[in-house]
C-alpha cells in the first residue's frame, strides 16, 4: 500500500496529462508563429536536437516510439540524456467510419500535441556521444514523423539567446513631465 506523499512517476508509455478540466477539446489548428515568436526554436538542454520544418499534430504514440528508438539506438552510451520538448496534452476524439451524423462528439481516442514549424522536439546529450551517432539516430527519428526534419547542433546560432541580448518587444513608456 503506497504511503501518502510518495510521488509516483509516469513512464513514457502513458504520455498523458495527470488531469484535465474537460474530457474533450476542439480540434484547433497547428500554431503559426507570427510577430517574431521563437519559443522552442533554440537548443536549451542538449548538444544535438531534432527540429521539425513543418507544423504537425503529433500523437503520444509517435513520441513514445521515437523515444524508445533513440534509447535503443544509443544504448551503448552511458549517461545519455534525452529531453522531450513537447508534451501531448490535447485529447483527440473519433467516431466510427459508418456512423450517421449527429448524436454528439465521438469518444476519446488518444492524446496529441500541436507542434509549430521550426520547433525542436528532441534533444540528446551524453559523454562519448559523437556527431555521427547522434545524426544517424536523429535521422531515423525523423523517419517516424512524416514531415521534413533538421538535425541541429548546439552552437552560438542555435543556443537560446540571453534576455539582455534580445531586442525589447515594446518601446519603454516615457513619463510625461
Amino acid at each position: 500500500m503506497p504511503k501518502f506523499g510518495v510521488q509516483q512517476t509516469r513512464g513514457l508509455q502513458n504520455l498523458q496529462p495527470r488531469r484535465r478540466k474537460f474530457k474533450k477539446a476542439q480540434k484547433g489548428r497547428v500554431p503559426v508563429r507570427t510577430g517574431g515568436s521563437t519559443k522552442g526554436n533554440y537548443m536549451a538542454f542538449g548538444d544535438y536536437g531534432l527540429r521539425v520544418k513543418l507544423g504537425l499534430r503529433l500523437p503520444a504514440k509517435t513520441i513514445s516510439a521515437i523515444h524508445g528508438m533513440l534509447k535503443r539506438k544509443l544504448k551503448a552510451i552511458k549517461g545519455l540524456k534525452i529531453w522531450l520538448r513537447v508534451f501531448p496534452d490535447i485529447p483527440v476524439t473519433t467516431k466510427g467510419t459508418e456512423v450517421r451524423m449527429g448524436k454528439g462528439k465521438g469518444a476519446f481516442d488518444y492524446y496529441a500535441c500541436r507542434v509549430p514549424k521550426d520547433k525542436i522536439i528532441f534533444e540528446i546529450q551524453g559523454p562519448g556521444l559523437n556527431t555521427e551517432m547522434a545524426k544517424d539516430a536523429m535521422r531515423q527519428a525523423g523517419f517516424k514523423l512524416g514531415v521534413p526534419t533538421e538535425f541541429v547542433i548546439t552552437n552560438d546560432e542555435t543556443r537560446q539567446p540571453k534576455k539582455e541580448d534580445m531586442p525589447p518587444t515594446t518601446i519603454p513608456f516615457l513619463q510625461a513631465k
